[in-house]
């Protein structure tokens, strides 16, 4: 697919959100920043927010609500940037707001339950002004702290874990707003998880395999963030065997690739009038390009 670098040099670029004014924020994951790139490629610090800032999303508010993993250790690979395990500093995830117009970062969730969130990866918000994030968990020299899939309220006050376990990374909602889906990484799959209630999806046949599987990748195609589009079908990030970005229909599986050179292709996002203009982070090369692409995608909750 076509497409032109609006901005590069970033430190691994992740979480797209087209802005009011036709800019692109993303979070630059290495880098541990929120960054405003405008459309003639100019770059902006928002706020410095530490750690790992990863996915992001405008809320009921108009401030910048932020997955913050807490920070990874970092590799450089043949000219590519490569993210690993937990960083020395780590101290947890959180959730965080970000005020855009004053770069003020606040910490609105650190744990679940009394259990400290690991590595916050993602977030979709819904039309009541909740959201939905996805946790993808922690590496660290001898095991795993695992994550799941969230919801949560804006006031501070109320946050449930829908889903333990799986490691999610993408989070989307359908355009009825009645499914969320999630992609696991390391397993390939993406699943859809029928929501009844606030926080709460329908609970699995088995315990150990949650939700319904959408798609199946394989071989050494991993998965990252995902996009929804206009008609339901979903933008699925690919990374390494195949990196690009998948366009998945959810009740077929069919599936459409458009490739694109980074091994880690993470993101995608849509704006513009059409909604057809689309962000896309080439994370370990640090660029953001823009395509325009086949069909529109779904306006966000809160999305200008």
């Amino acid at each position: 697919m076509d497409f032109t670098v609006l901005a590069d040099g970033l430190a691994f670029p992740e979480g797209p959100v087209w802005l009011d004014d036709g800019s692109v924020l993303v979070t630059e994951i290495a880098a541990g920043r929120l960054t405003r790139i405008t459309r003639d490629g100019r770059k902006q610090v928002v706020a410095d927010t530490g750690g790992g800032p990863n996915g992001a999303a405008v809320g009921p508010d108009g401030a910048i609500w932020v997955t913050n993993n807490g920070g990874f250790r970092w590799a450089h690979v043949e000219g590519m940037l490569i993210p690993g395990g937990a960083a020395d500093d780590y101290e947890t995830g959180r959730i965080e707001r970000v005020d855009l117009a004053t770069g003020r970062v606040e910490r609105i969730y650190t744990e679940v339950d009394g259990r400290r969130l690991s590595g916050p990866n993602d977030l979709v918000f819904a039309a009541d002004g909740s959201f939905w994030f996805t946790d993808l968990g922690k590496s660290f020299a001898q095991f795993r702290d695992h994550g799941g899939l969230y919801w949560a309220t804006t006031d501070g006050k109320t946050v449930r874990c829908a889903q333990y376990g799986p490691h999610l990374n993408g989070v989307g909602l359908s355009p009825d707003g009645r499914t969320v889906y999630g992609a696991l990484t390391e397993e390939r799959n993406i699943l859809a998880f029928d929501i009844v209630g606030p926080g709460e999806v329908a609970p699995p046949f088995l315990g150990a395999l949650p939700g319904r599987v959408v798609a199946s990748f394989a071989g050494r195609t991993l998965l990252d963030s995902m996009a929804i589009l206009a008609s339901g079908k979903i933008a699925q990030a690919t990374l390494v065997e195949r990196p690009g970005i998948a366009t998945v229909h959810p009740e077929t599986g069919a599936t459409d690739w458009a490739e694109f050179p980074d091994l880690l292709t993470t993101n995608i996002a849509f704006g513009g009038p059409d909604m057809r203009d689309a962000a896309i982070c080439l994370s370990t090369t640090g660029r953001l390009v823009l395509a325009r692409w086949p069909e529109p995608g779904l306006r966000l909750a809160f999305q200008a």
